[in-house]
């Protein structure tokens, strides 16, 4: 199983997106707190997110939460600041995958933590970068390919 790692999302839709895909392709999704919006009951029934139940979710309280999950992984940091292409890297069984928020990304500190496990989406055409929940639906298919996850 994979394991994808939102850092504190933003925007509910893209998390939502982002839970189909994990649904979908049978990975753990993290979400690291706080988080900018409501994941009570509720909230997700209202959002039409029928398939919720069937998430295999973790909610981390804080970076530091998460961090402690982690411990000796080395994620892969999914981020425009990185040179090494997503489709050029060997991915595997129980790999995380780290994504930033929205807005902001990654925290400058997350980025220095894990040297040389920073990869990128090539993005030829004129756009800044590409949707939190479109970067998520690549790169996981991606790794689930090349790590032979496909059932």
């Amino acid at each position: 199983m994979l394991h994808v790692a939102l850092y504190q999302p933003k925007i509910p839709p893209n998390t939502g997106n982002v839970s189909r895909q994990c649904v979908g392709m049978g990975a753990r999704l993290h979400l690291i707190g706080p988080c900018g919006f409501d994941l009570s009951d509720t909230s997700v029934k209202r959002a039409g997110l029928d398939y919720w139940q069937d998430l295999d979710l973790a909610q981390h309280e804080s970076p530091e939460a998460f961090l402690d999950w982690l411990g000796d992984r080395n994620p892969w940091v999914v981020t425009t600041r990185a040179t090494a292409r997503y489709d050029r890297v060997t991915f595997a069984d129980e790999d995380v995958l780290l994504f930033g928020n929205e807005t902001t990304g990654l925290p400058d500190a997350w980025h220095a933590r894990w040297p040389g496990r920073a990869i990128t989406i090539p993005m030829p055409g004129p756009v800044r970068n590409y949707n939190l929940s479109n970067s998520v639906a690549i790169v996981l298919a991606q790794a689930m390919s090349t790590a032979g996850l496909y059932r």
